[in-house]
């Protein structure tokens, strides 16, 4: 295999999606190189120190605005040289300025089927509105909030017995397998973003993502 591809990955919290990109990567084309996080606290960071990857904390609260502390983190990510940044469950919107760095280089998975949900609760809102599927969508990131182009989109039914934490296990379940089928595709050049459109193999995708089914999420 080709020298594997550079990637960090930012984040907020417990940092289970890094750790399904990490299980993974020995599989792909990518290497964990960097994991950042704007909670110094973030268990995210320890789990990335039990791998050997640098793990970086910057304290939101320590910078005078959004912009200074995006100034930092771009030039922390840069540190790394990375050929792709991976958002991780990292809960503070970037900086059009700090997106316009990486553009085309920079994803995101949001728990839900995008265009719709977008933004947070996105499970509660799903089961108020008593929708039939849920899942989840891997995207470029651009300034405006969980609106860039699609890559990947994994579906599910809902459940009659589902509640808000069934269906965020089951759909994190689901995440935790596209996310680094996702980043692979990028890192190991199947999958490239042209002019706004998204080729996979060459071919262009479906505007939502390439879709996938809850019991074949798997991609030949």
């Amino acid at each position: 295999m080709s020298e594997k591809k550079r990637v960090v990955v930012l984040l907020s919290g417990n940092g289970s999606n890094l750790q399904a990109l990490l299980d993974q990567e020995h599989h792909y084309s990518y290497q964990i190189v960097g994991v950042i996080s704007n909670a110094p606290e973030a268990f995210g960071l320890e789990r990335a120190r039990q791998h050997k990857v640098a793990a970086i904390g910057l304290d939101y609260k320590n910078f005078s605005s959004r912009s200074a502390f995006d100034q930092r983190l771009a030039a922390e990510v840069g540190r790394f040289a990375p050929d792709l940044v991976v958002l991780a469950g990292y809960m503070k919107i970037l900086s059009p300025g700090f997106v316009e760095k990486f553009t085309g280089r920079l994803i995101n998975v949001h728990p839900s089927l995008l265009p719709e949900y977008k933004g947070l609760g996105t499970y509660s809102r799903v089961l108020a509105d008593k929708k039939p599927r849920h899942g989840c969508t891997v995207h470029f990131v651009t300034p405006e909030l969980d609106s860039g182009t699609h890559i990947l989109q994994a579906s599910m039914t809902v459940r009659p017995t589902d509640n808000e934490e069934s269906l965020k296990q089951r759909v994190q379940a689901m995440e935790h397998r596209i996310y680094p089928l996702a980043v692979h595709l990028i890192t190991s050049g199947r999958l490239l973003l042209k002019g706004g459109d998204v080729l996979l193999d060459d071919h262009p995708i479906d505007p939502l993502g390439y879709q996938l089914q809850e019991n074949a999420l798997e991609l030949a």
